[in-house]
């Protein structure tokens, strides 16, 4: 769970061309944009690529990774995908599956995805972004980077003071929706990219 750190973070977020605000009326040509982005990034490597679906279903603002990463297993896209509803991701575990990810794949490209908490406007938007997430940092828990880029989704506006009730009290409504345009924009990186999905196809987790 990632919060902003300041203001200036956002507005450096949302000149970023990989940035996505699903409340605007150009919401399937920011996803278009956002696909086309993603789908440049896995272009740019051979080794094994992980989807790595970072929450738990425990809590509503928390669960988008789970959601994310069921609804990509439900797609049945040639793609290897870790945090499910199911078999969700979360700081007890997290350790366990990075190291049986490094153990099964090594020196895989790893995609995190997970939810945030940031101000009230920037609710509703999706950021594509290099380098690791960092769970947990809006609770103030130590757990380690996950992934060589990241997508993330501002679920809720954060309060400092008790971001666990900004978790909780997160609509479902805003989860579902921002889950589906996450999965979409995945989907279209992996469909119109063919070298992932030929490097993926028999190494899909059951």
């Amino acid at each position: 769970m990632w919060p902003f750190v300041n203001k200036k973070k956002i507005m450096d977020e949302e000149d970023n061309p990989s940035y996505l605000a699903v409340k605007e009326v150009t919401e399937e040509k920011e996803i278009e944009k956002i696909s086309i982005k993603l789908k440049e990034v896995l272009n740019n490597t051979s080794n094994d690529i992980i989807i790595l679906c970072v929450g738990s279903d425990r809590s509503t603002g928390d669960s988008l990774g789970p959601i994310v990463g069921s609804m990509l297993k439900e797609s049945k896209l040639p793609i290897i995908v870790y945090g499910t509803l199911e078999e969700p991701v979360h700081a007890l575990n997290i350790h366990k599956i990075l190291k049986k990810i490094n153990q099964t794949h090594p020196a895989p490209f790893i995609l995190g995805i997970d939810a945030c908490l940031g101000d009230k406007n920037q609710i509703g938007s999706i950021i594509l972004k290099k380098g690791p997430l960092i769970p947990g940092s809006a609770l103030n828990k130590v757990l380690p980077g996950v992934g060589d880029y990241h997508l993330k989704a501002v679920v809720n506006s954060l309060d400092s003071y008790s971001p666990v009730q900004s978790l909780n009290s997160t609509r479902l409504f805003t989860v579902i929706k921002l889950a589906e345009i996450m999965t979409k924009i995945i989907s279209r990186a992996v469909l119109e990219d063919k070298s992932v999905s030929i490097r993926n196809l028999l190494m899909v987790e059951d």
